[in-house]
């Protein structure tokens, strides 16, 4: 077999060319050595900022939701903020592992696993939200309805609020049988390189003693396929359940049927910035650059520039029909956003959101990883301020002036925040320690399709000695 049927136009997905031993001795290499000053730095910050979120938290518990900022008029805002903040985060983790898995994009192979375990720790991070608004948190197993003896005492089902308790859990449910399913391969990988006996024993049982037999794999497929078909409706279905806290009310600026779209884009756009973050962080600091190649960063920077475009349409359309309908309170609303006083949110969430990603149209950007980091930062920054105005900026001036007011965090509220920016990182820290950060079975298999079967199979072909082409052939 030659290898005639590689495109020489076609860039190849890994820089340089491994055997298939180099790619498991190098992903599977972080979780066998000790991790270094930087690692335990980066532990350290991220840990750090954990604690001030869980001291916070504790006390507001301690003490009631009165130490918040929240008025009669603002009764929504760090708290709901937030949430919606973390639950667009963990959109692109299912969109990168299960619809491109669909569409069978190959350039998902280095980064969905890295995507997937950022979609399980943000979904936790919002759940967290939820859970403090209700005051007092011991109580929340009064959400899920079960057999009980509380009477006709029962949740309200036609609460957006429940339904978001719903749409979270079984996205994190899917998401994370998703994700498990995935590491099966692997951590039978590292079950049997492993040398102590307590993680073979570990490992052992999470891998439900793979063998790697070709009816094996044959069923694996099978089972992750499935899955992948039913996480991807996922994507659509709960934020779109999220918009739906806002799009039921009959608030300006809320009571809008673009809300499903608007949201789900913009989930989109928000979580795959921080996958860039996140990815070029890892790559970096475990020396993947050429595992995780600029090819997949521009690939990733190409989805933001169209969902940023969505989400900059989304933002002219409300304006124009704020506009079109004669709804004085409706055109009311979205002048106050873009000169009351919260005009500087308004107008830092345009220039993040709207601006910002147009510098992709340029190659030299895209292919920049300084300037690609730079602005996954941007994006970040600009998703959260598009919450903060669609919540605060709706509410502190609605129908009557009477009830005008202005909300300002405080420190309790931001501290609470930094917390789950904690939480955040030190579970993906630990993850980084613990599991591989790249699917091995399924980046050999990219290996193999973007450089031809037999170049892998003979050590000579990996290293381009000569004569490894002829070799090559006469093994394959």
């Amino acid at each position: 077999m030659s290898d005639s049927h590689v495109s020489s136009l076609r860039v190849p997905l890994l820089a340089e060319e491994r055997t298939l031993a180099q790619l498991t001795e190098e992903i599977s290499a972080p979780l066998e050595r000790r991790p270094g000053a930087a690692f335990w730095g980066a532990f350290a910050l991220s840990f750090s900022a954990l604690c001030v979120g869980v001291g916070m938290v504790t006390y507001q518990i301690a003490t009631g939701v009165g130490v918040w900022g929240l008025n009669k008029t603002v009764g929504w805002a760090f708290d709901i903020t937030n949430f919606v903040f973390w639950v667009g985060i963990g959109h692109a983790g299912t969109l990168i592992s299960a619809i491109l898995f669909l569409f069978r994009q190959k350039w998902r192979t280095s980064i969905n696993r890295a995507a997937e375990a950022m979609t399980l720790f943000a979904v936790i991070c919002a759940a967290i939200f939820p859970l403090i608004h209700m005051g007092r948190p011991w109580l929340a197993f009064w959400m899920f309805p079960y057999p009980n003896s509380r009477g006709s005492l029962w949740v309200n089902f036609r609460s957006p609020l429940l339904w978001d308790v719903f749409a979270i859990s079984t996205y994190f449910t899917i998401s994370a049988v998703f994700w498990y399913v995935g590491l099966i391969p692997d951590l039978a990988t590292v079950r049997d390189r492993t040398k102590s006996k307590l993680r073979r024993f570990v490992f052992g049982l999470m891998s439900f003693g793979w063998t790697g037999s070709g009816r094996t794999w044959a069923r694996y497929e099978t089972l992750y396929l499935l899955l992948a078909g039913l996480a991807t409706p996922l994507v659509v279905s709960v934020h779109t359940i999220v918009s739906m806290d806002f799009a039921t009310s009959v608030i300006p600026g809320w009571h809008t049927t673009i809300f499903p779209p608007y949201f789900v884009a913009g989930a989109v756009f928000s979580g795959f910035a921080m996958v860039l973050t996140l990815i070029i962080i890892t790559r970096k600091v475990l020396g993947f650059e050429h595992l995780i190649t600029v090819r997949h960063l521009e690939n990733m920077t190409k989805v933001i520039i169209v969902t940023g475009g969505i989400v900059s349409l989304a933002y002219a359309t409300e304006f124009f029909i704020a506009w079109y309908s004669g709804n004085p309170y409706e055109l009311f609303a979205f002048k106050n956003r873009a000169l009351g006083p919260f005009n500087w949110a308004y107008w830092t969430m345009v220039s993040c959101n709207v601006l910002s990603p147009q510098l992709f149209w340029f190659k030299k950007i895209r292919t920049s990883v300084a300037a690609i980091f730079l602005l996954s930062l941007v994006i970040n920054v600009g998703m959260w301020f598009e919450r903060f105005v669609i919540i605060v900026t709706s509410l502190h001036r609605d129908f009557l002036p009477s009830s005008w007011s202005m909300y300002r965090p405080t420190v309790i509220e931001v501290g609470t925040l930094i917390g789950t920016f904690g939480l955040f990182f030190t579970l993906f820290l630990v993850f980084t320690r613990l599991l591989p950060v790249i699917s091995i079975g399924e980046l050999k298999a990219v290996s193999r399709w973007a450089r031809g079967p037999a170049r892998h199979d003979v050590p000579a072909a990996a290293h381009g000695a000569p004569g490894a082409r002829h070799a090559g052939k006469e093994a394959a």
